[in-house]
């Protein structure tokens, strides 16, 4: 019993620094609200609601973007090179881009993301008025989405 005494003080420190540690870890970095909704029109290529994802790991920040938005022709994964612009509260704007999209089918739902960025804590961001919100190169083909609505329920606070 005695040789376990040792041990077990051992054992309580270490577990002890591991809680302590834990207690003064840096929170991780969090975008709010993680989703939100708004609505663009891409010409001939439709329009309506897309549902946007947001995340962030420091000044990383992601967003995919899930929109009802058809594409015409079977599109290949990693296919579709997009920027999505969004407006940033006080002025000025933010660009996420990327090439990443699941292989979408003939008529299917476009899909897009992640999309990656750099925020600074405190960036508010929302839908893009000025000027084309989401851009998108579909085979060599510019397609150009206008923001129609500001995202609900609101922009995106990032920390």
């Amino acid at each position: 019993m005695r040789g376990s005494r040792p041990l077990i003080g051992t054992a309580l420190t270490a577990g002890a620094l591991a809680a302590a540690s834990l207690v003064l870890a840096p929170a991780a970095a969090a975008v709010t609200p993680g989703t939100a909704q708004a609505s663009y029109d891409c010409g001939s290529w439709g329009g309506g609601t897309a549902t946007l994802t947001a995340t962030q790991s420091g000044t990383a920040a992601t967003i995919t973007i899930n929109s009802a938005v058809t594409t015409p022709l079977a599109v290949g994964a990693d296919q579709i090179n997009a920027t999505l612009t969004l407006a940033k509260a006080g002025g000025g704007t933010v660009k996420f881009t990327g090439r990443k999209n699941p292989a979408l089918p003939a008529g299917g739902a476009v899909k897009i993301g992640p999309l990656s960025g750099t925020v600074a804590p405190g960036n508010s961001l929302n839908s893009y008025f000025a000027g084309t919100a989401l851009s998108m190169n579909v085979f060599g083909f510019p397609v150009a989405c206008d923001a129609l609505t500001s995202q609900t329920p609101g922009p995106f606070v990032f920390s």
